[in-house]
């Protein structure tokens, strides 16, 4: 079975840095097992996430959450310019009180079915201003200059979730995707543990299964089944984490063998359930 790519490791609860590339390789479709945020500068760049296209625009900010299937495609005729940052759940959470969500931008994010927040006005902005002094902070080698990314990193944060919280900015919907297609990806992960057969899911969208398949591979890259066990996996690891039992994150996650699930497991990350589950409890 073809399968996505983990890219990119988190040693770390956060990592963040700012990246120039003159000429940018293709990269294949792929995922995290982590948050990421791209804060966009510059460049010819098209984002495709869970089976949308967005066309970015500087100081775009693009939210990728943890096992979001994505890539990206860039026009090498200009520099690709962006600052990433990489955030692990238990750093969010660090953050995370009864009066305060750091998260709360990537729920804002699903919930209204965008990846690609916009800030309409830039310059009476004061999330485009903490955008500026954290890609300026990059040009300082000071006393504790990461340890002071991280803070300037903060308060970015704080602006871009009051910001969403107010409306100020816009989560762009792109026309560059077919709304079939995302009927059926929100379809398939709103119902990981139920039966997403081919047949199933032709009848319950009422369209023929060889020409969804066919519009399925082509609007996103992958095929359906390959989609759907590899999502299924992914939750599994997440329930896994959580601490939820083998056999019952077996089940949640819509596998109706355990045997098969654990070979497949395994092909997939590398490592046993009981890896995982060993791993988690250090």
């Amino acid at each position: 079975m073809e399968q996505y790519e983990k890219k990119g490791y988190l040693n770390s609860e956060f990592r963040l840095f700012h990246l120039t590339d003159q000429e940018t390789k293709e990269v294949e479709y792929h995922y995290h097992d982590f948050d990421k945020i791209t804060i966009f500068l510059k460049g010819k760049v098209n984002y495709i996430i869970e089976g949308k296209s967005y066309e970015l625009k500087p100081y775009d900010l693009v939210l990728v959450r943890h096992n979001d299937i994505h890539r990206l495609v860039a026009d090498n005729s200009v520099p690709y310019d962006r600052i990433i940052v990489y955030i692990s759940v238990n750093f969010m959470n660090a953050y995370k009180t009864d009066s305060y969500d750091l998260s709360y931008c990537f729920q804002k994010a699903y919930t209204e079915h965008s990846n690609v927040l916009r800030i309409p006005s830039l310059e009476k902005s004061s999330l485009f201003g903490s955008i500026l002094r954290l890609e300026k902070s990059f040009l300082d080698d000071g006393y504790a200059a990461e340890l002071f990314r991280q803070v300037l990193f903060l308060e970015f944060m704080i602006h871009l979730n009051r910001a969403a919280m107010k409306n100020r900015l816009e989560f762009i919907d792109t026309d560059n995707c077919n709304s079939k297609i995302l009927d059926i990806l929100q379809y398939i992960n709103e119902n990981l543990d139920g039966e997403l057969g081919i047949e199933i899911l032709a009848d319950h969208f009422y369209i023929s299964k060889y020409y969804m398949m066919r519009l399925f591979k082509q609007e996103t890259g992958y095929t359906l089944g390959q989609y759907t066990s590899q999502k299924r996996l992914l939750l599994a690891k997440e329930l896994l984490l959580s601490g939820v039992p083998g056999t019952q994150a077996c089940f949640d996650c819509g596998f109706k063998d355990y045997s098969t699930f654990s070979r497949a497991y395994k092909k997939f990350f590398g490592e046993s359930l009981r890896d995982t589950q060993a791993n988690h409890s250090l």
